[in-house]
């Protein structure tokens, strides 16, 4: 016994010293650096803006209320002002339960050991990440005190929508700093630690209450709060930032490209600073786009509150080059690109004629209804979804006309389609997303499909070279005009109108100022 007793003291002696030397490798100065803000690039690699950090900003800790720290200790860490860094009772209860569910059920982990995980992006479920994130836990408590410790936590936790840090939350879900938080708001970001994607306030606020609760019933437990003024915290205002108050200073581009990345962010449960987004947009273009829409409009008297949206996409990989929802995004956030719903009109004769020669048809040109009538209704409903059309369609004959609502994005999708010889690729806005050190941690391989035969977008766009390959068009009602530029580089879309539809000009009017910032857009 006493031989196998050394020979298990030398080998866990060993496993100890292995530990500390690989902790060793670990820069502590990290754990009080703020992560850095994540970085837009565009196609070329250039930088065309940040997403998430404007608001970051380091606090100390005499600016943290005290309530939001007796909510931290009593949902995460009741003793953490007792113990050195690893709570070995919790420790091996959770170990025990581990064994007992054959599975990482338990973490049992101080606030100190959660930082040394989120600082040094240690997310794997292994014994080897656990003894190692012990060692710098550690060396973490010798290095700092505990308050410090805390500062750090609150300074770096991830709170959800890009929020590094507990004052860039407070500003961003709030409008206000973390000193200015009520109680209930203090219990509410508390709560969402553990599930930040979750849980967050903008996205699920019945969620968020819930967690806020929790962590009230779990401060009165352990004696940080009376029973009444739990209650008191419970009905407090949860003084939310407006939504329309929530991205003043962003663009339609800029906003696309965040509601798409928070997305890839909780789809891969990644929670890193410091990223580089890797876009399709190319910064020229989208420059350029912006300010053409923002260019009065000379041709047409009056028009202060027309509006436009542009999309143009690369159709060979289905990248977005460039897109603006509106003439001016400070004016009015909604994303026309996207979100409008409008009649296309003549617009609807390229897709028309592609699904007449998909089923062998005769195009019969200038005559879209008795091209639409060989196909009948349905096929014709059938054949446009799998351009990407969603609707609505309106089920008579003027369909065949163009009685089909569809986004800009909708018909720029549907153009590269027959640029891209029949071949449907996703649309997308982010290509790759690297961290900090330059790991790949979220790649897209956008999916192909084949909605169309190549034989039948190939004669659309070659009966379309006549025109250059555009298409200058308004609805009969001359409520809506719509352009199109099919070329092999890129497909470009405009539309124009107001949102409460209404007649915008003349035919020749309208189709004159499609004409103009079509010119201008491909300019050099």
């Amino acid at each position: 016994m006493v031989k196998w007793g050394l020979v298990a003291s030398v080998i866990l002696l060993a496993v100890v010293m292995f530990y500390f030397y690989l902790a060793q490798q670990f820069n502590l100065g990290d754990i009080a650096r703020m992560p850095e803000r994540s970085l837009i690039l565009d196609r070329h690699g250039e930088t065309y803006g940040s997403v998430h950090g404007e608001r970051r900003r380091m606090i100390s800790r005499d600016e943290i209320p005290e309530v939001m720290v007796e909510a931290l200790l009593a949902r995460e860490d009741l003793r953490f002002y007792d113990h050195s860094g690893v709570d070995v009772k919790g420790l091996a209860r959770a170990t025990l339960r581990n064994i007992k569910d054959r599975s990482f059920t338990q973490g049992a982990s101080t606030l100190t050991m959660q930082l040394a995980r989120n600082s040094y992006d240690m997310r794997a479920k292994s014994l080897h990440r656990k003894f190692l994130e012990i060692a710098l836990t550690l060396r973490i408590e010798n290095r700092y005190k505990k308050d410090e410790i805390l500062t750090h936590y609150l300074n770096r936790i991830y709170f959800g929508s890009g929020c590094h840090g507990v004052e860039e939350a407070a500003q961003t879900y709030f409008g206000r700093s973390v000193s200015s938080l009520n109680t209930g708001e203090c219990a509410l970001l508390v709560g969402i630690i553990r599930g930040p994607h979750l849980f967050s306030p903008f996205r699920n606020i019945e969620g968020a209450k819930v967690q806020r609760d929790e962590v009230l019933a779990r401060m009165v437990t352990c004696g940080f709060l009376t029973e009444s003024e739990k209650e008191q915290a419970m009905a407090d205002p949860i003084r939310l930032k407006p939504k329309k108050e929530r991205h003043r200073n962003s663009s339609y581009a800029r906003e696309s490209i965040r509601i798409k990345l928070q997305a890839i962010l909780d789809q891969n449960d990644i929670r890193s600073g410091g990223l580089k987004i890797y876009t399709t947009l190319d910064s020229k273009m989208q420059k350029k786009s912006e300010q053409l829409m923002k260019t009065p409009l000379k041709e047409i008297k009056d028009n202060a509150a027309l509006q436009a949206a542009v999309v143009m996409i690369d159709p060979k990989t289905g990248g977005i080059l460039a897109l603006c929802g509106g003439r001016d995004y400070q004016k009015s956030p909604f994303n026309r690109a996207y979100l409008a719903k409008r009649d296309l009109g003549p617009a609807f004769t390229p897709f028309l004629e592609a699904s007449a020669l998909e089923r062998s048809k005769v195009v019969i040109p200038g005559n879209p209804v008795q091209t639409g009538k060989q196909l009948g209704i349905e096929e014709t409903i059938r054949l446009s979804k799998r351009l990407g059309f969603s609707g609505p369609y309106r089920k008579t004959e003027d369909l065949y006309r163009g009685a089909i609502a569809a986004s800009p994005v909708e018909v720029a999708e549907a153009a590269s389609i027959l640029v891209n010889q029949g071949a449907k690729i996703e649309t997308h806005l982010i290509t790759k997303i690297t961290d900090e050190k330059g790991q790949v941690v979220y790649e897209l391989i956008p999916p192909v499909s084949q909605a169309i035969s190549k034989v039948a977008a190939e004669d659309v766009v070659k009966s379309m070279k006549s025109n250059s390959g555009k298409l200058i068009t308004c609805t009969g009602s001359r409520r809506d005009g719509w352009a199109m530029s099919l070329q092999a580089e890129a497909v470009t879309v405009i539309w124009l109108g107001f949102d409460d539809p209404q007649k915008i000009a003349p035919s020749s009017t309208i189709k004159s100022s499609l004409r103009n910032i079509l010119k201008q857009l491909h300019s050099e």
